[in-house]
């Protein structure tokens, strides 16, 4: 699960859109005045006959993506993006993290400690720690998998999350994004537009969607984090290239990371290998340190930067590069907090991978096996 570095507050929302030079961003009444029109998340093809403006300034973006594919807004534009089922129980024997209220006394003690330790994603090689951490790795990678068989048309992202939150606890894990800063479902599902965060709703997957699915698990007190972007269907040949690209990119990453190498490699690698294509990588979203802590230091930048520090065998890090189709990689965050969109409503990807430092090289955690 990435982490984001910025925001913009400006809330704007789906539509479906088709191959045209520019289009006009509509205002919060046009958008109230289509969801009363349309509560079923209706799709909607033409151009709005009215041209408006948000707030202060009327802003025209350039539309780059030009695929066919659908961008659905919320039946409530100033709310959260369609209808999203009751958040999932977990039982009280699982393990939570140090952020997720608990009344089991054993936990919340061990809590708090955790609480004041230092947040460090350095781990001590070739003992309990790394045993743990490659675990909860192992976890992630095999839960992704299994979400990606689900992925079909017709599947709602709502049905998703809650197989994959029953598998995650099946397992004796906890499903890390619940309850993290108050995210309310089990795991992050990106559709076409969306960049990262995506909340799971009612919407099913169409015919030619694309679909990142975010998962990190937290089994006996380490966190296992991994993503990757499906295709549902027919996809258009300029998804197609925009995924494999996205996890081309990560394998160069990837292969910039050795012992003793400096962090900045990473991004200036990544960004040496996309330079060229019809395509943007974000620099608003960040790998970062991972085991006991989700989010902690090193904060991976996929672009060139001059972010201090080299990698240290022991380290365990995230890379999960966002990419968008086009020249803008510029996104929003809509009315819940958390779903981030392109600005422009391009199509985005993006794949994640855990790397772990060794004493000699660099090793993918949450690479499958299969």
């Amino acid at each position: 699960m990435s982490l984001i570095s910025c925001r913009l507050s400006k809330s704007l929302f789906y539509r479906r859109i088709y191959p045209l030079k520019s289009y006009p961003i509509p205002s919060r009444s046009f958008f109230a005045s289509q969801a009363h029109q349309n509560p079923q998340h209706q799709n909607i093809v033409q151009q709005p006959t009215e041209e408006c403006s948000i707030d202060e300034d009327e802003v025209e973006l350039k539309l780059e993506d030009h695929g066919s594919y659908d961008i659905i807004f919320p039946s409530d534009p100033l709310a959260a993006p369609t209808s999203r089922s009751p958040t999932h129980h977990v039982p009280s024997h699982i393990v939570r993290p140090s952020y997720v209220p608990t009344s089991d006394l054993t936990q919340r003690i061990r809590q708090m400690r955790e609480s004041v330790m230092p947040k460090s994603s350095i781990i001590r090689l070739g003992g309990e720690e790394e045993k743990k951490l490659r675990e909860a790795a192992r976890l992630a990678e095999q839960t992704l998998t299994f979400a990606g068989s689900l992925v079909q048309e017709g599947i709602t992202t709502d049905e998703i999350d809650a197989k994959v939150h029953d598998y995650i606890i099946s397992h004796g894990a906890y499903p890390s994004p619940l309850l993290y800063k108050g995210y309310p479902k089990s795991c992050c599902t990106s559709v076409n537009n969306i960049m990262v965060h995506g909340i799971p709703d009612s919407r099913p997957l169409g015919d030619g969607d694309i679909v990142n699915i975010d998962i990190t698990v937290y089994l006996d007190g380490y966190h296992g984090d991994t993503s990757k972007t499906f295709l549902v269907g027919n996809v258009d040949e300029l998804a197609r290239e925009l995924v494999q690209t996205t996890e081309q990119a990560l394998e160069v990453g990837i292969a910039a990371c050795a012992p003793l190498r400096p962090f900045r490699n990473i991004g200036k690698a990544i960004h040496n290998f996309v330079k060229g294509k019809d395509l943007t990588i974000s620099a608003a979203f960040t790998g970062h340190g991972i085991g006991t802590t989700f989010h902690c230091l090193p904060w991976i930048i996929h672009t060139p930067n001059i972010e201090p520090g080299t990698m240290q065998p022991g380290h365990c890090f995230t890379i999960e590069p966002c990419i968008v189709r086009g020249t803008n990689a510029d996104h929003m965050v809509f009315g819940d907090g958390w779903t981030a969109s392109s600005t422009n409503w391009a199509r985005s990807a993006q794949a994640e991978h855990m790397v772990l430092i060794t004493n000699d090289g660099a090793e993918v955690l949450t690479r499958s096996s299969t």
